[in-house]
């Protein structure tokens, strides 16, 4: 029997990395995340330090533009 063909030619491959990172609001928005949240935080103020929880909005369409290549099924 032989196989059904998919819509596309190639499955692409996600980039872990940039998938782990950045992420998809549900309006479209891409968000990432602070760094500086490993180590080394023992004589940062708690205000600062709860201001590296939050997701920021990417500014760039370049960097969206590539972020959007390298993860292709980011939801």
């Amino acid at each position: 029997m032989p196989r059904k063909q998919t819509a596309g030619k190639y499955k692409i491959k996600t980039h872990k990395a940039t998938a782990k990172r950045f992420r998809l609001t549900g309006s479209g928005v891409l968000v990432r995340t602070k760094g500086g949240k490993s180590h080394l935080r023992r004589r940062t103020s708690t205000r600062t330090k709860r201001l590296l929880s939050e997701m920021v909005p990417v500014q760039g369409r370049g960097i969206v533009k590539t972020v959007q290549r390298l993860a292709p099924y980011l939801k």
